[in-house]
């Protein structure tokens, strides 16, 4: 067995630097005070019972060309304008977006019926509309992210005429792809079970099973990682909007659950372009818009190949993939908006063009 040797002398150094830290980091989350998600000015200009379409402007940038972005059911919006230089929202409207966002708000008992028609026929399209008829267009550009892509490539695929282009980041399309690990688990998940007498889901059962399919990183190495940093103000203050982020999580109505769960993960209908909403089919090849598709690399939630499927699905002749370094979260809140950077370089082209 071989032999523990430790050194008293560095022990008390590790043990007093770590003092010091610890000491440094309260001093700082006094300092910090409360923190508050998002930093680009918005408004609302439109509601339809819990779901809200805001406007994001900033005093020294005349709005350009329109972009609606589409997020998920399952997290808060908050993530695409985090903090100062970590912004989607932010990055589109300093490059001259007029942006606008879907904020699905937080679903109740009473809203147990809502499902995919409702949410994508419903809400998503009623915003479309009063769009088109404010800002006098006769179709908007989408941006989806994650589920919200997917919701895009449906509403795209069901309202082509009223899609001018399409950006999808991080969405899932084909959700049998080799290496997806969250699928495999909601295959063997007996859904009618899990919602039996739910009106809905809770975010915070959802939430656990995000974290666990990663659970060291996300739930003990981060925090020993935080204690590294304690003393820095703008990386605890980073970390601690992350965290408010990821413990703000929706309710998921039980129609909506069971439906994504069954048609999308289960049965991988979507792809196999056998998918129905609001009794229409969803036909991805009938999306001919300009499409511009971003996957992250190191995605543990939605893997490359499953965005990457929609290479062979889409009707589109103007289609363009682009990867970016980083995870599923992370390629949103890196410094400089890389995803800002490269939407609209692309938008750019096509309006030039």
């Amino acid at each position: 067995m071989p032999r523990l040797d430790l050194n008293p002398a560095a022990m008390a150094r590790e043990l007093l630097d770590f003092g010091q830290r610890a000491a440094g980091g309260v001093r700082t989350l006094r300092q910090l005070g409360a923190l508050r998600p998002g930093v680009t000015p918005r408004q609302a200009v439109w509601r339809r019972d819990q779901v809200t379409l805001y406007r994001y402007t900033t005093a020294h940038t005349a709005p350009g060309q329109p972009l609606l972005i589409v997020y998920a059911l399952v997290n808060r919006p908050d993530m695409a304008d985090l903090e100062d230089g970590r912004s989607l929202i932010q990055g589109l409207v300093q490059r001259g977006f007029d942006v606008y966002l879907l904020d699905w708000g937080y679903p109740g008992p009473l809203d147990r019926e809502l499902g995919l028609d409702d949410y994508i026929n419903g809400y998503l399209d009623g915003a479309v509309d009063h769009l088109r008829s404010s800002l006098a267009r006769a179709a908007l550009p989408l941006l989806g992210i994650c589920q919200g892509g997917t919701f895009s490539l449906c509403y795209a695929a069901l309202q082509p005429r009223k899609v001018e282009s399409l950006v999808t980041t991080v969405t899932p399309v084909d959700f049998h792809t080799g290496g997806d690990t969250l699928a495999h688990l909601v295959r063997h998940v007996d859904v009618d079970a899990l919602i039996a007498g739910r009106a809905v889901v809770s975010g915070d059962c959802l939430n656990a099973l995000f974290l666990s399919l990663k659970p060291y990183q996300l739930l003990q190495q981060k925090y020993l990682r935080m204690l590294e940093h304690f003393d820095d103000p703008r990386a605890t203050a980073m970390f601690l909007r992350m965290e408010q982020w990821i413990f703000d999580s929706p309710n998921l109505t039980a129609r909506a659950c069971r439906e994504f769960a069954c048609d999308l993960y289960q049965a991988n209908r979507l792809a196999r372009g056998e998918l129905e909403i609001g009794g229409q089919p969803v036909r991805l090849d009938a999306i001919r818009v300009p499409v511009l598709n971003i996957y992250a690399r190191a995605d543990h939630l939605v893997p490359p190949a499953s965005s990457r499927a929609l290479r062979e699905l889409i009707g589109s002749a103007d289609y363009t993939e682009h990867e970016l370094a980083g995870g599923h979260i992370g390629v949103y809140v890196t410094a400089g908006a890389p995803v800002a950077a490269v939407v609209a370089e692309w938008m750019q082209t096509r309006s030039a063009g």
